[in-house]
């Protein structure tokens, strides 16, 4: 078995990982694994363990929380060179478990510890990188599931500036109504693979995995390992029609809607006519103008 690293996040799926974990780390050592952990203790921290434990060897690094938590450990990775010499584990203790419904990695964390002992196989996976503007200079980010700009991340922006005391759905939720009634589409210029266009969008989302949104299907048929964003781009839809369309995002059948365009591109670039937030993993990370593009397998998940 491989030296594996535990790294823990306690505030994932609204600080239930933290009650969650001393059962986990029984359940894990129950079934004859042999590994060391850490716990996070504020965000960006698991970037910093993640960086850590590669560089002292550690072959297996397991991500307990939800997709915030993987992305941190993926950037972790990326930032000392070990993508390649490192495979990923996941429990997932979120509230969305978006990336791990693409990935058919288990729910439930009882069965995600079993399959570490008992995995399936590996799979390599494609990431993303979004370059923008965060905190008055240009910043680079990997992510590992989708990112995007428009109404998606101005919700992002309203749960966490403004209800994230709430709870993981209750903000969500909050946030998705704020945003609802305050949110302007945006006229942007957008190139995907060369080509060149303008037009006044509500959002832009760069897809690698099939889900997003604590449940959405914004891109069904999206493949993780293609080397391909599925780009799904909502363009300027009025308010009445985004709020009777949005059962469609979770059901995926929206993109037959005549507002809607899938595109499948290894890069893109947007420049809004005034700033946008941009998010990456459900987390606010910058502003547009933005570029995003395709690291094609990147990273190796056990399964």
């Amino acid at each position: 078995m491989a030296r594996m690293r535990v790294i823990v996040n306690p505030a994932a799926g609204a600080w239930k990982t933290a009650k969650k974990w001393p059962e986990i780390m029984g359940l894990l050592k129950s079934i004859g694994l042999d590994f060391e952990h850490d716990v996070t203790e504020a965000p960006g921290h698991g970037i910093e363990l993640t960086k850590s434990a590669a560089k002292k060897g550690y072959e297996l690094i397991v991500a307990v929380g939800g997709d915030g938590t993987i992305n941190e450990l993926v950037n972790g990775l990326y930032d000392v060179d070990a993508l390649g010499n490192v495979t990923l584990g996941i429990i997932n203790t979120g509230t969305g478990a978006d990336y791990i419904r693409t990935l058919g990695i288990p729910r439930r964390y009882k069965e995600a510890c079993q399959s570490l002992a008992s995995p399936k196989g590996k799979v390599v996976v494609d990431l993303g990188v979004v370059e923008c503007m965060s905190k008055g200079r240009k910043e680079k980010r990997l992510f590992v599931n989708f990112a995007g700009l428009g109404f998606d991340a101005e919700v992002v922006r309203a749960t966490t500036e403004q209800f994230k005391t709430m709870g993981a759905l209750p903000s969500y939720l909050m946030g998705l109504l704020s945003t609802l009634f305050s949110y302007q589409n945006r006229d942007v210029s957008i190139v995907v693979d060369g080509e060149f266009g303008e037009r006044r969008i509500c959002t832009v989302l760069m897809n690698h995995g099939k889900y997003g949104g604590g449940g959405m299907l914004p891109a069904p048929d999206a493949d993780p390992g293609d080397g391909l964003f599925d780009v799904v781009i909502i363009d300027d839809i009025a308010k009445p029609d985004l709020i009777w369309s949005l059962p469609r995002i979770y059901k995926g059948t929206h993109l037959t809607h005549p507002k809607v365009t899938l595109m499948r591109a290894r890069e893109v670039e947007i420049k809004p006519a005034v700033k946008m937030a941009v998010q990456a993993d459900g987390e606010l990370f910058g502003e547009a103008p933005a570029s995003f593009s395709v690291l094609p397998a990147a990273l190796t998940i056990l399964i």
